[in-house]
């Protein structure tokens, strides 16, 4: 299978340089990943350097806490769709959710959805979630209208997991993707995202895993 249409190809490092980020894009290029994932600033030049390819333009919002006030991230989410993101990954607010404000935390999915028209992957950080809660947050983002639920942003306490991945699988079913993200190193790591119902895969590790070389 061509595994390389399931990767983001992504750069969200804090220090990351405009050399690296014209590098992300070229190796995006050739190797015809799904997306390029860069922070905001650098989603305008993300854009040009991608212009006439297959390779998707992607950014984030809220990222990585997902604490952010509303107008906030909307502000952040609408500017990025503006400067030619195609897709948004925005963090879903996990402390009102785990407050029981499912309602709250719905809404602002809906008005990012609405306001952006670009695809929408929500992470729900299921390292901070139990299962009940990670079925619940699968649901709100679903039932939100955006197309994505994703695992993680990478920077918390671990990433994703298979079987978050079948879980988050079993709950959407096929009304929206299925993210995995962070950790995801290896081709086998990968290749047992998808197994479990992954359609798109987030790793700064994209030319290892094509390689099927399974190096950590």
């Amino acid at each position: 299978m061509d595994i390389a249409c399931y990767i983001d190809h992504t750069l969200l490092k804090p220090d990351a340089t405009e050399t690296d980020i014209l590098r992300l894009c070229d190796e995006a290029k050739k190797y015809s990943f799904a997306s390029c994932c860069i922070n905001p600033h650098w989603v305008s030049l993300v854009r040009k350097q991608l212009l006439g390819s297959t390779v998707k333009t992607c950014s984030v919002a809220g990222f990585p806490l997902g604490a952010s006030r509303k107008i906030t991230k909307i502000y952040e989410a609408e500017r990025c769709a503006e400067d030619g993101a195609e897709e948004i990954d925005m963090v879903m607010n996990i402390g009102e959710f785990k407050c029981g404000e499912k309602d709250l935390v719905g809404k602002e999915i809906e008005e990012i959805v609405r306001r952006t028209g670009v695809t929408i992957k929500v992470i729900i950080e299921t390292c901070l979630l139990t299962d009940e809660e990670k079925s619940e947050a699968a649901t709100i983002v679903m039932e939100s209208g955006a197309h994505f639920v994703k695992t993680s942003t990478g920077f918390s306490t671990y990433g994703a997991k298979v079987e978050d991945v079948r879980l988050l699988k079993s709950v959407v079913e096929d009304n929206i993707g299925v993210k995995a993200s962070g950790g995801i190193r290896t081709y086998k790591q990968a290749m047992d995202m998808i197994n479990a119902g992954a359609s798109r895969i987030g790793t700064s590790a994209g030319i290892v895993i094509i390689s099927k070389k399974d190096i950590v």
